[in-house]
């Protein structure tokens, strides 16, 4: 089993900046990807941004060149930089990671609210 404890959200203006951490804990072995998934009000989850162990990182188009996506290996810790935030972003922020085996595990969410 993984645990994953995210924390970093909150209320913030538009164009302003948070940055959000997931630390895992647990199981730890064998994390392949790490990423982050956003859920708005009414709206189906969707992907905000991966990175592999190797460092490889895919983007959402909506955030790519406002968001960065991090990772400390060795603390098996994920971040997200947002910086130009806009309303349209406010979601609460899902931490996912995936193991060689294939298995998924998921934060409990941090909420993100922009403010016009």
């Amino acid at each position: 089993q993984v645990q994953l404890v995210e924390s970093g959200g909150g209320l913030v203006q538009a164009g302003g900046s948070l940055r959000l951490s997931c630390a895992a804990s647990g199981s730890n072995f064998n994390i392949n990807v790490m990423g982050w998934y956003r859920q708005a009000p009414g709206k189906q989850r969707e992907l905000v941004a991966v990175i592999t162990r190797g460092g490889t990182t895919t983007y959402a188009p909506s955030v790519k060149g406002r968001f960065t996506i991090s990772r400390d290996n060795a603390q098996i810790t994920v971040f997200l930089q947002m910086n130009s935030l806009r309303p349209e972003d406010t979601a609460v922020y899902y931490c996912n990671t995936l193991r060689d085996n294939g298995i998924n595990y998921w934060g409990k969410g941090t909420l993100v609210t922009v403010s016009s």
